[in-house]
Parts: C-alpha cells; sequence; structure tokens
C-alpha cells in the first residue's frame, strides 16, 4: 500500500469535505434514523456537517488525504460546534416524532464531553470507493500524534458499531452508551494522550 498524505484544509475546501463525508455516512446507522429516505439525508447532512464541523476551518484542523478521499474534521481545545446551527438543523430536517429523541440525545452527548481541555472529532469519513486502502489511518495517526505532543486527550461518539474496533486500535476507549427511544446507540469515547 503506497503512503497516503495528510494536509491541513483551506476554507475554500470546505464544500470538497463536506461531500466526502457525505459519501461517507450514507449508510451511518444514526445519520439514516435521522433522515430515512435518500433526499432527507442529502438535503440535511450537509447542513450538520458545517454546524458539527465547520470550526475546523477556521483553526487549521481540518485535513485530508490525497483527492480528498478522506477527510477529518477536529475540534481544537476551547473550539466548539455551532450549537445554534446544529439546533437550527434538527428543528428544520428532522420529523417531528423523532424529535424528543434527537433532543435527548444530544442532552446525553454534552453528558460525556470531557470538560478538560481535548481535541474532539466530530467528523470523520472515508469516500466508500476508498474506504480499506488506509486513509482512516493516516488521518487518525495525523491528528493523534498532535494529541500525544501536547499531552491532550482526544474525544469522539461513534455512530457506527462498526468502527468501534477502529477506534479501540487507536487507544479510544468507550465511557458508556447514548440512546434515546428508537435511536441507534452512539458511543463516546476518550482517548488519553500517550
Amino acid at each position: 500500500m503506497k503512503s497516503l498524505t495528510v494536509r491541513v484544509m483551506a476554507a475554500a475546501e470546505e464544500e470538497l469535505a463536506i461531500e466526502t463525508v457525505v459519501l461517507a455516512f450514507a449508510a451511518d446507522p444514526m445519520a439514516r434514523w435521522t433522515w430515512p429516505l435518500a433526499h432527507q439525508y442529502l438535503a440535511a447532512m450537509p447542513r450538520m456537517i458545517r454546524a458539527f464541523g465547520s470550526s475546523a476551518f477556521s483553526n487549521g484542523s481540518a485535513f485530508c488525504t490525497d483527492g480528498y478521499a478522506g477527510t477529518a474534521l477536529w475540534l481544537p481545545p476551547g473550539v466548539h460546534s455551532d450549537d445554534g446551527g446544529l439546533g437550527a438543523v434538527l428543528e428544520s430536517t428532522v420529523a417531528r416524532s423523532l424529535t424528543p429523541e434527537t433532543t435527548a440525545v444530544f442532552e446525553q452527548m454534552a453528558t460525556y464531553h470531557p470538560t478538560e481541555p481535548h481535541w474532539y472529532l466530530p467528523l470523520i469519513g472515508v469516500d466508500p470507493a476508498h474506504q480499506g486502502e488506509g486513509h482512516g489511518d493516516a488521518l487518525m495517526e495525523y491528528a493523534l500524534a498532535r494529541c500525544d505532543r501536547d499531552h491532550v486527550p482526544a474525544y469522539l461518539e461513534s455512530s457506527n458499531p462498526r468502527n468501534i474496533p477502529f477506534y479501540r486500535r487507536y487507544g479510544f476507549e468507550p465511557l458508556g452508551a447514548i440512546q434515546a427511544g428508537s435511536s441507534p446507540k452512539l458511543v463516546p469515547m476518550l482517548r488519553r494522550p500517550r
């Protein structure tokens, strides 16, 4: 397997990152529970990605591999997702019948989020046409090297049980489970610096 290059993305590349993540999450249990129909998902997911991870672009912590095959949007210590934007996306796109459950999921997410300084990974994705080629590994190694250098923990919520072994391989440990009503399970995971 050839060596992959990871680099910081410029703000002008935000749409390319969003496109990769939209493809990567097309079969994600939580995303598709939230927006079960293709047209709902395709309309809402780009907005959700912007609200969750756009701060990475202004903080130099949006990373990609060659050809945008893989993208990771990390938020450094003290940088947060756009909570107002997240609320607006959910309010305008989620079926009313799911609103109490999505609200409960986000409330539970807040209880697990570390209060100490940490790097947060709201979104990482690899274009399905390039999965299994090492893009996720390259992205994770690149970001975690900085966490270790700065002696800062890393935190994420896994929305797909298939990804938990991948995260565990990099030292992330489950902290519990987040689930409300009919929602799939999210697994909050924390990695201490090495």
